[in-house]
């Protein structure tokens, strides 16, 4: 591909203009200061932040390898108006370091310094606690200069495609704003709550959170989507984000939505997303299915809202081989698999 010169050149703006955003520097902090500030909360975990979700095992290979002095990567933070430090990557790591050094962690599960498995940081020598205090880990620190954008985008790079970052942390990071507060409210409705329960690792991992921003993702309309359900998410949220900042109200209208499908689902599925009485997790496909299935039922039929339960008799199709083969994790998100078992939930219900 050859430029123009005038197509060269506007590309030369467009770097200067996009390099200004990004006004960082490098520091180095120590172990000691890290915990320090920590403590007393000069470093600050944003909302978006996951909840503290490593074990201990977790805990203690990142200490062991703090101690045995490998590489440690890079601490991201940006600097507040008022000087605080804001954790936009890294608030693990920092969190384990602050509860290592003030006694709260002990090792256990070692690799290689097995003959400290179950001590506590005080429980070492002076001198080691010393020289542990005094190792540094480097720091980038976007400064308050870069606009909120800028570090967003900086969230966003640095977990897209991570292993330890899911979609719906990443779209906390990198798309906060009306919609994603709402997803974060709606995620905790009680009723909610009951009818889609979770392990208490996938709930701290934001498992209430992506079953609820597929409810209206996919509730809206499924154009535009390709088999790859991060991307048509992660698109529509950043795209609703925008419409709620232009009409504040529209938010009242999705809650509307999604309390009429919820109380919709606890009067008519015996188990909610469940598969049984004695269900304690809720597939996401069986979600979306009965969700959207009732969600779509609902915009055809209104009347559904106040029919009896009994009528509707969901029992007879709910758990028999072909509800429970559309339903399959076999090819999940292809668009034919995800139409069709929303389809198939609408198509019942509405034909009550």
């Amino acid at each position: 591909m050859i430029l123009a010169a005038e197509d060269i050149e506007a590309a030369e703006k467009q770097i200067v203009e996009q390099t200004k955003r990004i006004d960082f520097y490098i520091t180095e902090y120590s172990v000691e200061m890290l915990a320090n500030k920590m403590r007393t909360r000069e470093y600050v975990v944003p909302a978006y932040q996951r909840e503290f979700t490593w074990e201990p095992e977790r805990k203690s290979k990142f200490i062991e390898s703090v101690i045995m002095g490998l590489p440690i990567p890079f601490i991201f933070f940006w600097e507040m108006p008022d000087g605080k430090l804001e954790i936009v990557d890294g608030s693990q790591r920092l969190r384990t370091i602050e509860e290592f050094i003030f006694g709260e962690l002990q090792l256990s599960d070692l690799d290689q310094l097995t003959l400290i498995s179950g001590c506590y940081f005080s429980d070492l020598l002076e001198s080691r606690q010393r020289k542990i205090k005094n190792r540094s880990i480097r720091g980038i620190v976007l400064n308050e200069h870069a606009d909120e954008a800028a570090r967003l985008d900086m969230f966003e790079r640095i977990n897209t495609g991570s292993k330890t970052a899911n979609h719906a942390e990443i779209r906390r990071g990198a798309l906060a704003g009306p919609f994603i507060t709402m997803i974060i409210d709606l995620a905790r409705d009680p009723l909610f709550l009951r009818l889609a329960p979770m392990s208490t690792k996938q709930a701290k991992e934001r498992g209430h959170e992506e079953l609820v921003t597929r409810f209206f993702a996919y509730g809206d309309g499924l154009d535009g989507y390709r088999d790859r359900p991060s991307d048509f998410i992660f698109n529509y949220t950043k795209r609703m984000n925008v419409e709620f900042k232009e009409n504040p109200r529209q938010a009242s209208f999705y809650r509307a939505r999604f309390a009429e499908t919820m109380s919709f689902v606890d009067r008519v599925f015996p188990h909610g997303f469940t598969k049984g009485p004695k269900g304690r997790a809720t597939p996401r496909a069986r979600f979306e299915s009965i969700a959207i299935g009732s969600l779509w039922a609902l915009s055809d039929r209104p009347e559904l809202a106040s029919m009896d339960a009994s009528r509707i008799n969901v029992e007879e199709w709910l758990y028999g081989d072909e509800f429970s083969n559309i339903t399959g994790s076999d090819g999940a998100n292809a668009i034919s698999r995800l139409r069709g078992r929303i389809e198939y939930v609408r198509t019942r219900l509405a034909g009550a």
